[in-house]
């Protein structure tokens, strides 16, 4: 009980020294450096990017559908013209 309480206090003092340091400061400059790198680097979201995987799944689906259809009709041609 004496443990769980003395814990809590330091992390308390802890919290408080931290908030009251340049480390938030040094943080929020870090996160705005890293946005600001992320930003030019032109990156895209996760969402974005299976959206597109999406779309190229299903363009090779149909590519592979037409490429099908057109052999079969290259060889339907062949056997007409024999």
């Amino acid at each position: 009980m004496i443990a769980k309480k003395l814990f809590e206090e330091i992390s308390t003092k802890l919290g408080e020294t931290i908030d009251n340091s340049p480390v938030k400061d040094v943080e929020k400059n870090v996160k705005a450096m890293l946005g600001s790198a992320f930003n030019r680097m032109d990156l895209v979201t996760r969402e974005e990017f299976e959206i597109q995987q999406a779309v190229l799944q299903k363009t090779r689906e149909k590519l592979a559908e037409l490429e099908a259809r057109l052999a079969a009709l290259e060889n339907g041609d062949s056997g007409d013209a024999a």
